[in-house]
């Protein structure tokens, strides 16, 4: 047997001793026993109907949200549920004692549930705003105990030993340091885990904190993964092993959150949004991402922007070894490219097509698309300068 069919014979015996009750309430002889058998089976019937839809929907629909809800939610809405309960509490006593058409009798249940919904909604629309003001107060008070402490400190060190010191410093500013390293979180967008710049990044030191993928970006990660189109799969498969790989990262810590932003269908607008909230950067490679968020007071930190500041500065007259790949527009010259996707046009260089050559740098553009780089190969300036050199010898001469 079934949940729903459990509940459906639950609610309709449920439903039809209820009813036979109030029939002995109020027939106790029983003139109209056909009635009231009537009136019965049709409550048990009409129970039978909908005991799933009044039980089992308001059931996952509050385990849903349960579900998606952040921590931070569920802490805040329990103490704005505790704080409701509490001030109708006292709201009941003055209602209680009003004879008037039994309004102590059925007011407070309502008064209760009202302020129980308004303070809970109140205590999760406001979290930040509440953890800012008491953290604020929190750090007041750790503030002036730290003075007060510095100062007894400051004290007792001048009859102490002065070796002692440096250590207490230390201890001091590693506990505090460690304390900002905890708060420091960014959101990472699908983009950035396809990317996979990101685990190279993090494998190098430069993030520091807690990398947050919302459990929708996982999903969007797994949808992409699933698509029939074998070039997204692709990406989407590629993104869910960078995942993986972030998680074995010892030198950076990943949580998958299960926070979400409700009545916002589109994933970027989540991101942005949670951003807001908890007041965290997001990391991305998107370019329409990123001016949304920018214009919404969010931070962003662009791989691609990251990738273009690091990028080798080149100036003309240094010189570098490049592989001709392939032919350029003009005649006799020669392509090769940088690590990072630098396009190096070689004057001359078709003639060491498919190898490597040491070239010196000309000239460099920056165009719109990019860098572009003019070289000429080392040799062959060697060759024309040392051909010059005979001429102006026998010119002075």
């Amino acid at each position: 047997m079934s949940v729903k069919t459990g509940i459906r014979l639950v609610g309709s015996v449920v439903a039809a001793v209820v009813a036979l009750l109030v029939s002995l309430d109020r027939d106790p002889a029983h003139k109209t026993i056909g009635l009231e058998i009537g009136i019965i089976a049709g409550c048990a019937i009409l129970a039978f109907i909908i005991a799933p839809y009044v039980t089992l929907l308001p059931y996952y629909w509050v385990r849903e949200k349960i579900r998606r809800a952040s921590v931070s939610d569920l802490i805040a809405g329990a103490i704005g549920l505790i704080v409701g309960l509490c001030i109708a509490a006292l709201a009941s006593a003055l209602i209680s004692p009003i004879k008037l058409w039994n309004i102590g009798q059925w007011l407070p249940i309502l008064v209760a549930i009202g302020l129980a919904y308004l303070c809970t909604a109140a205590a999760v629309w406001k979290k930040e705003d509440f953890t800012r003001m008491f953290g604020s107060m929190f750090s007041a008070i750790s503030e002036r105990r730290r003075s007060s402490a510095a100062a007894r400190e400051e004290a007792d060190g001048e009859e102490a030993d002065e070796r002692e010191e440096p250590t207490k410093l230390r201890s001091r500013f590693g506990k505090k340091t460690a304390t900002r390293s905890n708060e420091n979180k960014i959101l990472v967008d699908t983009s950035a885990i396809i990317d996979g710049r990101i685990a190279d990044i993090t494998e190098t030191g430069f993030v520091s904190g807690t990398l947050i993928v919302p459990r929708f970006v996982l999903e969007e990660l797994q949808h992409i993964a699933d698509s029939p189109d074998s070039m997204r799969r692709n990406r989407g498969r590629r993104g869910l092993d960078i995942l993986k790989r972030l998680q074995k990262d010892p030198s950076v810590s990943v949580e998958i959150s299960d926070a979400d932003a409700e009545n916002t269908p589109e994933v970027d607008a989540k991101l942005v949004k949670l951003a807001r909230q908890w007041h965290t950067p997001i990391i991305t490679n998107d370019f329409n991402l990123n001016r949304v968020a920018d214009l919404q007071g969010v931070k962003v930190l662009n791989i691609n922007e990251l990738a273009h500041a690091v990028k080798p500065i080149l100036l003309p007259g240094e010189d570098m070894t490049i592989k001709i790949m392939q032919e350029g527009k003009e005649l006799g010259q020669g392509v090769g490219y940088l690590d990072d996707g630098t396009m190096i046009v070689v004057e001359g260089g078709k003639s060491y097509m498919g190898s490597s050559v040491d070239v010196t740098v000309t000239r460099v553009l920056q165009t719109v698309a990019g860098r572009m780089i003019f070289a000429h190969p080392k040799n062959a300036s060697n060759a024309s300068a040392s051909s010059a050199a005979p001429m102006r010898r026998t010119g002075t001469a």
